[in-house]
């Protein structure tokens, strides 16, 4: 929503908007902007009256503010419509979209197709400090869409990829998550074929075969798959994974034959396999491997991706967005990739509304293999469901510590964290903390605590 207000000011029109409690990075992006936000949901927020109002997807029926646009006749559309409608419908749409991996394979192709000066138009879910934000209006033919399969607005409770015109695109994984609005991976499964099903006849789907979900998703696509993963077998498939002098290298072969070696700024394996598929998509529309290369080498990351908030007293930390489990487990992974030789330290809040259940109470368990020590906060409360349903941060440590051989311990809240990590973390430590919330500010209250030693 946030870029969505930036792209529509940039493009002429007087933008103003309503949320509850923003925080870094989004609200210094709109503070730049000149974007007026107003704190609260009021009807008043509706005078003086707009000419269209734009309903992202957490403004419920019982809204004050939604309840009040119902009784006037302004009109009113959801974030993906107006998405379509003033950018995606003149463009080729190039939408990345899975469960895991979308807004970092998103910024690897913007910022690919930037470099080889095809002047791309991107939506992207994170702030991408190269371009000093998460969107760019340009005058290409392509636009770049993170296709997110969560819902649309109160009032259209459908996938928003669902509007997003699909002409070339990347599925990186399909796993449940979503608790609130999907009862099942059924349910998401039937969300991603309706999605496949909207590809043209001369469209391009580029797949992760390493994944079942996948595979069963795509079978009946109308247009040509091509596929990428791990193994030989398929179109696209990795070679040479190593990891020097600060980057990640590896080989891209295509159809058996070495099509090119690269070079990425980040860590990990599952970020080789989300830049295959991105060098499938730009190979596809005619890039060489030298200018694609030249892409991916460039690309400085994403924020609240692996993102180094900063370094005091010889202790680095790391913010990072991973809250479903497998996302947890290839994080924790790549950093101990990448800091081999530092004590790494993992801090986890809970705080989606899947991520409070116990449906992944388990799968958590063996998410945090390479962490030298865990600080897990207790989730806050879900009031919808049982209190049997909550997720537990205390079973998980327990589990940690005597099934996993881990040193884990739960906390009730941030400021215990902080307190444990003042007494405990000494120079040449590595602190990943993982959140796709605020997190009550943890990165730069740690970071002021470190610097005062």
């Amino acid at each position: 929503m946030a870029a969505m207000a930036g792209m529509l000011q940039q493009s002429g029109y007087n933008v103003r908007g309503s949320d509850s409690h923003v925080y870094p990075p989004m609200s210094d992006f709109l503070n730049r902007l000149n974007i007026e936000v107003r704190d609260g949901y009021k009807p008043e927020n509706l005078e003086p009256r707009p000419d269209l109002v734009i309903v992202g997807n957490v403004i419920t029926r019982i809204n004050p503010e939604s309840q009040h646009l119902a009784t006037t006749d302004i009109p009113y559309i959801s974030f993906p419509q107006a998405l379509a409608h003033y950018y995606i419908t003149s463009r080729t749409s190039l939408v990345v979209t899975g469960t895991h991996g979308k807004t970092t394979t998103c910024s690897l192709l913007a910022t690919a197709l930037y470099r080889a000066n095809l002047d791309p138009t991107f939506m992207i879910g994170g702030i991408l400090p190269e371009f000093g934000g998460n969107f760019r209006i340009g005058n290409g033919d392509y636009f770049v869409a993170e296709g997110d399969e969560y819902d649309t607005a109160f009032f259209d409770k459908v996938s928003k990829f669902l509007y997003y015109q699909p002409q070339i695109s990347i599925i990186t994984s399909i796993e449940f998550d979503h608790a609130d609005i999907f009862n099942d991976l059924e349910a998401i499964k039937d969300s991603f074929k309706r999605y496949v099903a909207l590809m043209p006849k001369d469209g391009l789907l580029i797949a992760n075969l390493d994944d079942a979900n996948v595979r069963e998703v795509i079978r009946e696509a109308p247009c040509r798959t091509v596929g990428y993963g791990l193994s030989k077998a398929y179109d696209w498939s990795l070679d040479s994974i190593r990891y020097a002098g600060g980057k990640t290298h590896f080989s891209a072969i295509l159809k058996g034959e070495l099509f090119g070696e690269f070079s990425i700024r980040l860590p990990g394996r599952h970020n080789c396999l989300n830049s295959l598929s991105v060098i499938a998509m730009l190979h596809h529309l005619g890039l060489s491997p030298d200018v694609i290369n030249d892409g991916l080498a460039t690309f400085g990351g994403v924020k609240r991706r692996q993102e180094v908030r900063g370094i005091e007293a010889g202790v680095t930390v790391i913010d990072d967005f991973a809250h479903h489990p497998t996302a947890v487990k290839e994080t924790v992974s790549a950093l101990r990739q990448a800091y081999a030789d530092q004590r790494l330290v993992v801090v986890f809040e809970p705080r989606t509304n899947t991520s409070r259940r116990s449906i992944f109470q388990q799968e958590y368990a063996m998410a945090f293999d390479g962490a030298d020590l865990i600080c897990l906060r207790e989730p806050m409360p879900l009031t919808t469901v049982s209190k049997d349903e909550h997720f537990s941060s205390s079973r998980l440590a327990e589990d940690l510590c005597r099934n996993r051989g881990l040193n884990a311990a739960a906390y009730a809240d941030t400021d215990c964290i902080l307190h444990y990590l003042e007494q405990t973390l000494t120079s040449g430590d590595v602190v990943a903390i993982l959140s796709n919330g605020g997190f009550d500010n943890i990165h730069n209250r740690l970071l002021e605590m470190l610097k005062k030693r």
